[in-house]
């Protein structure tokens, strides 16, 4: 239990830096340029995990990188961008909220991961405590920005249990840098015909392209999919209610805004949603390890890890 309490507490690192994410993108960058931004959020961080890790993409996973660049990196960072440009950060927020109820569903079939009833409670108490923590009653909601939201919900569940599915046998940071660096290189032709040439930076975003690729996209990142690796994905999916807690607990801390009452509840009802999900041993299973799909054949679970060149 102990050990599965420390992969929460590293997978909790993704949310909390993606929610600080929101705040420097919003007050630092370019907000004409999605497709660059994005580009530059994710292109530095993977070549860097590159350097770090020393491993070049080989065999099957020089499409399953591409593909999985593509899903978790180029259309998930532009999708994100625009429904942040178009809904109320309350909007946006609740309802990528609903992505832990998301990744369960998708989970089943895929890694056959049977959401337990404790699981299914956790969302559904985690996302009426990010419902009344963030919906304000704000006016103008964008029904594009609406369907721009929800598809990055759906993109990035499916393609965050894909990568579960796929990187068993695959060094974390490894994967993490093909699809980030895949997903860059995807972006940079794009926004080159779309937006044209790169826009002139300041220091100030610089400094903020520097965090954003690496705190809240590269460790980020490589945080989510260890956290995929040792826990259920219907765990992890919980886990990421904290984004939206680190939005509104940096704006009570960076930009003076009061925490009311009502946030306060839903934060309480957040942190419980999250606490059901966690992981819990059953008997006859060892405690610590790599979450292992139900029905898996133990030559399966004993394959040793495949050689990365």
């Amino acid at each position: 239990m102990e050990a599965n309490a420390r992969w929460v507490a590293l997978t909790a690192v993704a949310p909390v830096a993606w929610g600080t994410n929101y705040f420097v993108t919003h007050a630092f960058l370019p907000a004409d340029h999605p497709l660059y931004g994005a580009a530059l959020r994710a292109l530095p961080a993977g070549l860097v995990l590159l350097a770090l890790c020393r491993r070049r993409s080989h065999g099957a996973w020089w499409w399953r990188s591409a593909v999985l660049g593509l899903l978790n990196v180029s259309v998930f960072f532009v999708l994100v961008y625009v429904a942040s440009q178009l809904l109320p950060t309350s909007v946006a927020s609740t309802v990528m909220a609903v992505s832990p109820l998301t990744m369960m569903l998708i989970a089943w079939p895929l890694v056959s991961e049977r959401p337990r009833a404790t699981h299914l409670a956790g969302a559904g108490t985690g996302l009426a405590g990010v419902c009344l923590m963030l919906l304000t009653g704000a006016d103008g909601v964008s029904g594009p920005g609406v369907l721009a939201s929800a598809a990055a919900v759906l993109v990035s569940s499916f393609g965050h249990v894909l990568t579960k599915r796929w990187s068993a046998d695959i060094d974390v940071v490894a994967s993490t840098a093909w699809q980030l660096t895949a997903g860059g290189l995807f972006l940079l032709p794009v926004a080159a015909a779309v937006e044209g040439p790169p826009p002139a930076l300041s220091g100030p975003a610089l400094l903020a392209f520097g965090y954003v690729s690496l705190i809240a996209t590269a460790l980020a990142f490589a945080a989510w999919f260890t956290g995929l690796r040792h826990l259920p994905a219907a765990t992890v999916g919980l886990v990421g209610l904290l984004n939206p807690v680190t939005g509104v607990l940096l704006g009570t801390v960076v930009a003076a805004e009061v925490l009311t009452v009502q946030q306060l509840c839903g934060l309480v009802l957040v942190l419980a949603g999250v606490a059901l999900g966690r992981p819990t041993r059953t008997r006859g299973t060892p405690a610590t390890g790599p979450a292992t799909p139900h029905g898996a054949a133990p030559s399966d679970r004993a394959r040793p890890r495949e050689r990365l060149r």
